[in-house]
């Protein structure tokens, strides 16, 4: 059995977002500054108190030591830059705390709307100057069109259709409506997203997350310390990333075995609990194919299920998933509606949501989540979470 020393040692204490849009005309330095002193605020804290600096390495994003100088931070004894999705900072952040590297550490990522992404990003020439990480070749398998490639498989090896996928749309554009910080709050039909624009068969417009400018901010500390801040912290009871040795878009030998079950196998092992005691569940949507394998592989359902699942699960009232009538799904609207915050925003939610912050998206009594961000490949990644 997996050793969890780590288990219920490290809270997060404070969060901070600068909400999301596709208008914003701030660098990413200013946005995540402008999320890193909301986070310091929100922990009780100032400059001062920070001595670990983790952020998230976006392309053309700005460093850990550009950070530290434009925060005034004095004295960092830890900072590091990991590549996204957020679990990999997150994570960073734990063992730095843990290991003694660092009492508090600040977590900061900052989006920015690129040219590869976004037209209105191309006919900016700010922008145009960030370094792209699309493969040069339109036609690769490489990114996004690996998704694309799995999703088709899906379908053919299943025997199902499109209908898990319309409703983690529906589901998250539902729940974005009451939510402040996303940048897509008007609501949509199963019938909208049937006739949404085919961007690459068999997703379309609705299937794929929404490129943002703003940014993302968390303070971890140890649950010592943490019991004497202002909110009630959140305790990270287990957390892992995940890959198995073929672990590219080309090169993924198959649907049953692969980042995602890696990163399952080792969260059941280390937890307390599991989905049957989950109150929240935040399943990453960067792509709707990414939240079927998720909700399959935890085991809400068997493999190819995840559309009658969540039929089955449907609030048809205010069109969302509530499983068994108490467990929502993405109650910030995820990464669909949200905006492409790769990971951060599903990660935000499920803090404030277990510390009684939520507002009013907030879920009564919730105690427990778990927020699996990540793909198949080489991001897998999840975390449990329970209230302090």
């Amino acid at each position: 059995m997996p050793r969890n020393p780590i288990k219920d040692a490290v809270a997060i204490v404070g969060v901070g977002s600068t909400g999301f849009s596709r208008t914003d005309d701030r660098s990413q330095l200013a946005l995540g500054l402008l999320a890193a002193t909301a986070a310091i605020r929100d922990a009780g804290l100032d400059a001062s108190d920070i001595d670990g600096l983790v952020t998230i390495g976006e392309p053309g994003a700005p460093t850990s030591a550009m950070f530290a100088s434009s925060l005034g931070l004095d004295t960092v004894t830890h900072h590091s830059r990991p590549s996204p999705v957020v679990m990999f900072s997150i994570i960073d952040a734990m063992n730095a705390i843990h290991a003694g590297s660092a009492d508090v550490v600040l977590v900061i990522a900052a989006m920015l709307r690129l040219p590869w992404a976004s037209r209105s990003a191309a006919n900016d020439p700010f922008r145009r100057r960030v370094p792209s990480v699309i493969p040069a070749i339109p036609e690769s398998i490489a990114m996004a069109t690996g998704y694309t490639a799995w999703a088709s498989r899906y379908l053919h090896e299943y025997g199902v259709d499109r209908e898990a996928w319309a409703r983690v749309a529906v589901n998250g554009r539902s729940h974005a409506a009451s939510n402040p910080l996303a940048v897509l709050r008007d609501r949509i039909t199963l019938d909208d997203y049937h006739s949404a624009r085919m961007i690459r068969d068999p997703l379309c417009m609705l299937d794929m997350d929404i490129p943002v400018d703003g940014a993302d901010a968390f303070v971890l500390t140890s649950a010592e310390r943490a019991a004497s801040m202002p909110h009630p912290p959140v305790l990270i009871h287990s957390a892992s990333v995940g890959m198995i040795g073929p672990n590219t878009e080309d090169q993924l030998p198959t649907f049953q075995r692969h980042g995602q079950h890696v990163v399952i196998d080792q969260l059941k092992a280390k937890s307390d609990f599991w989905i049957d005691e989950v109150d929240l569940f935040y399943p990453y949507d960067g792509f709707t194919i990414i939240t079927s394998a998720w909700i399959e592989n935890c085991g809400w359902c068997p493999p190819g299920q995840a559309g009658a699942f969540l039929r089955e699960h449907w609030n048809d009232d205010t069109d969302t998933v509530l499983v068994n009538g108490k467990v929502p799904f993405n109650t910030h609207g995820g990464s669909l509606s949200e905006g492409g915050t790769r990971g951060t925003g599903h990660v935000r939610e499920a803090v404030v949501q277990l510390r009684g912050t939520a507002g009013d998206r907030q879920v009564p009594g919730a105690r427990t989540a778990l927020v699996t961000p990540g793909g198949f490949f080489f991001n897998s990644q999840g975390m449990m979470l329970r209230a302090g």
